[in-house]
């Protein structure tokens, strides 16, 4: 994955002994305060407490003295290495592995490992305390076990090995190529079971031809995604820790043929597991269209060794339930049909797209997982795609319901020698059904409506064109409707004349539209386009040229037309013609609300009531792209300060209270040091620079 438009990682400043803090020049953010390390004394100043994490910069040791570990209080149990097949060959060298799930194999050290950020409520799954998480004196642990230096009593490391269909064609054999299963930390009197692993480990039997590293971009996108959906209240992995180093390793960030040298960086994975659809894939016989075949296939004693695992393990209800194996596969295999179609509705509704959809990045349990090239939609788009690579937009916002429910039927296929596909066929015709309640559902919180009604649907779907229409910022405009009152209240028609001039201030502007709205493909490329389809289907559909770009092309064609014939004042006033139709029919709504709901509450107390669950559901913040560009520009720096208060905020997405701006004089350095401006405010539109960020 690489971000275009980095900037040059600068040296970062040298300090007596081998403390650092979060980090600017000198600066340890402890727990509520600031240390400033001198040779002789600190010096302490107030600071805002932080739920983040002190960073230290280790040289490979404990500790002149010795402390107590807090990770030695860890408690594994191995249940996966235990019950599922592993390989049988013990060197570390890329190769076909057969016949087994894991591969057991070692972390690559890393050059004095330094923390970046913890996310205390991630480690807290783990028993972990937030004090000592956060405590100085722990910060060198932390580093070296989570860096994957060394290795807690009771961990097994191990790489997972599994296969994928990748952009609609079967990829074969994939695997752990740079994620390491460290073990299954248990919790409680409950045994609550967490599986934790390394993301940047180093290499695996199934690295391929890559190094098995991953850089401080990446690492800092992950972590803060993995946190910002979590606290946004949809289902996915954690991200416990973030570690950085001095080991560098080559990356070409522009595909330009000009390599540069990056941090190798690792972040701590949390899951009750990392299981996948492509775990199921590893017993595929040859597949018609690309050849490949999984490195199992055929050995279907694993797969049923495999599926018993699953089920008992993470679904103890279906084992319990069911006694024979076809009954309990369809019923997990319905279960994760239910949860994977809940899951893409919450990821519509908060305008998310993954980027990467392959059957090797969707989990059985029904949660976000492999934080690649996702992005957040800012002025809203249908067809929004997040990962610049994907040019035939197969993985676009608005495919995401369709890729998903391609992808359960690839898992049928897979479970097919224990259930036949036409079995579980069946159970595939709910995922729609359950979609649609779960996402219209979601849909009437965010407009703060308690009862349905027959025209929510349409209701919604002209909230989208009008956002399209007028270039508005997804997030922001759902989140300003709750500050129109009912209908019935003394203030409705001046509060509505104050939101429609804030909505007018959330449209793009003609240029953005413009910029965004120019079609890729010159008439001549569109045209030899339209006749490869003709001739060649499949060939046009392998370079990016379906249906669907096609369909796609002419639209932007279009709009491109209609825009090129408005002015900037043109624009404004259609905008705000627009906005003022679809808000009728949202008062229109929100009067048969009025009339349906007999709660003997006062208009006061109902509205507070509405615009309570609104701003409940509709975030302030999420992790637009260009807030994440800013965290990693400063970061390359050598300063961490803006990854954690960018995760202090993605921690509270739906308050009004928590700070948006940073006094902290690193921001300013930072914003000196760079070619754009440094953004304070994190609930604004985007700016200008993010149109041209690429994510790949």
């Amino acid at each position: 994955m690489t971000f275009r438009h980095l900037f040059n990682s600068a040296e970062k400043s040298r300090f007596f002994g081998q403390f650092l803090s979060i980090n600017y020049r000198g600066h340890s953010l402890l727990s509520g305060h600031v240390i400033k390390l001198t040779e002789n004394r600190s010096e302490t100043a107030n600071f805002p407490k932080m739920s983040v994490s002190v960073s230290r910069k280790c040289s490979g040791t404990v500790g002149e003295k010795e402390q107590k570990l807090i990770l030695n209080t860890l408690k594994f149990d191995n249940l996966a290495l235990r019950t599922l097949p592993i390989d049988t060959v013990t060197a570390n060298y890329t190769r076909t592995v057969s016949g087994a799930c894991f591969s057991r194999v070692d972390p690559t050290p890393i050059l004095n490992p330094e923390v970046v950020a913890v996310s205390t409520p991630a480690l807290g799954l783990l028993g972990l305390k937030h004090d000592d998480v956060i405590s100085s004196q722990h910060q060198q642990e932390l580093a070296e076990i989570f860096s994957g230096n060394k290795k807690l009593s009771g961990s097994e490391t191990a790489a997972h090995c599994y296969c994928g269909h990748q952009f609609g064609g079967f990829a074969g054999q994939l695997g752990d190529g740079a994620a390491m299963y460290l073990g299954e930390v248990v919790v409680g009197e409950g045994g609550e079971r967490w599986e934790i692993q390394l993301k940047g480990a180093g290499k695996t039997p199934y690295s391929r031809s890559a190094d098995g590293r991953k850089v401080l971009r990446s690492s800092i996108r992950e972590f803060l995604c993995s946190e910002a959906m979590y606290h946004l209240g949809i289902a996915t992995t954690r991200a416990g820790c973030l570690v950085t180093s001095d080991t560098m390793v080559t990356r070409d960030i522009h595909y330009t043929g000009e390599p540069v040298e990056e941090k190798a960086s690792v972040v701590l994975r949390i899951a009750q597991t990392f299981i996948r659809f492509g775990s199921f894939e590893i017993f595929k016989t040859v597949d018609p269209m690309t050849g490949g075949r999984g490195p199992s296939v055929g050995q279907t004693d694993i797969l049923h060794t495999l599926l018993n695992y699953v089920i008992s393990t993470f679904y103890p209800e279906v084992d319990a339930e069911y006694s024979d194996s076809v009954g309990k596969c369809k019923e997990f295999y319905k279960q994760v049909v239910l949860k994977t179609a809940a899951l893409v509705a919450e990821w519509q509704a908060v305008g998310f797209c993954h980027g990467v959809l392959n059957t090797d990045n969707m989990s059985i349990m029904g949660v976000t997982i492999d934080y690649g090239p996702f992005g957040f939609i800012d002025q809203f788009d249908p067809h929004f795609v997040c990962n610049g690579s994907d040019n035939s937009g197969r993985y676009s916002y608005t495919n995401q319901p369709s890729m998903c429910r391609w992808n359960l039927m690839k898992l049928a296929e897979a479970l097919s020698p224990v259930v036949s596909k036409e079995i579980l066929m069946t159970q595939l015709e709910l995922y729609q059904v359950e979609y649609e309640r779960c996402y219209i559902d979601k849909m009437r919180q965010k407009l703060g409506l308690l009862t349905q009604h027959q025209s929510d649907s349409d209701l919604v779907q002209a909230l989208l064109d009008t956002m399209y229409d007028t270039g508005s910022d997804y997030t922001n405009t759902l989140r300003s409707l709750s500050k129109l009152p009912l209908p019935e209240s003394t203030n409705y028609q001046s509060e509505r004349g104050h939101l429609v001039e804030y909505l007018l201030t959330q449209c793009s502007t003609l240029e953005s539209m413009l910029k965004l709205s120019k079609p890729s493909l010159s008439p001549s490329e569109f045209q030899l386009l339209i006749q490869m389809l003709e001739l060649n289907p499949q060939l046009a559909a392998m370079i990016g040229g379906g249906p669907q770009r096609m369909s796609r092309e002419m639209d932007l064609a279009r709009r491109y037309e209609q825009l090129s014939a408005l002015s900037s004042d043109g624009k404004v006033e259609a905008d705000r013609v627009r906005w003022g139709q679809w808000l009728d029919k949202y008062t229109d709504r929100l009067r048969i609300e009025t009339e349906t709901t007999t709660t003997g509450l006062s208009v006061e107390q109902r509205n507070n009531n509405r615009v309570t669950l609104m701003n409940n559901n509709n975030p302030r913040y999420i992790l637009r792209n260009y807030i994440a560009e800013q965290a990693i520009s400063v970061a390359e720096q050598g300063d961490f300060t803006e990854v954690n208060r960018i995760l202090m905020l993605l921690q509270q997405p739906y308050t009004d209270h928590a700070p948006i701006t940073s006094s902290h004089p690193s921001s300013q350095s930072a914003a000196s040091n760079s070619v754009r401006p440094l953004v304070n405010t994190f609930d604004c539109k985007p700016p200008d620079w993010s149109l041209d960020l690429s994510v790949t």
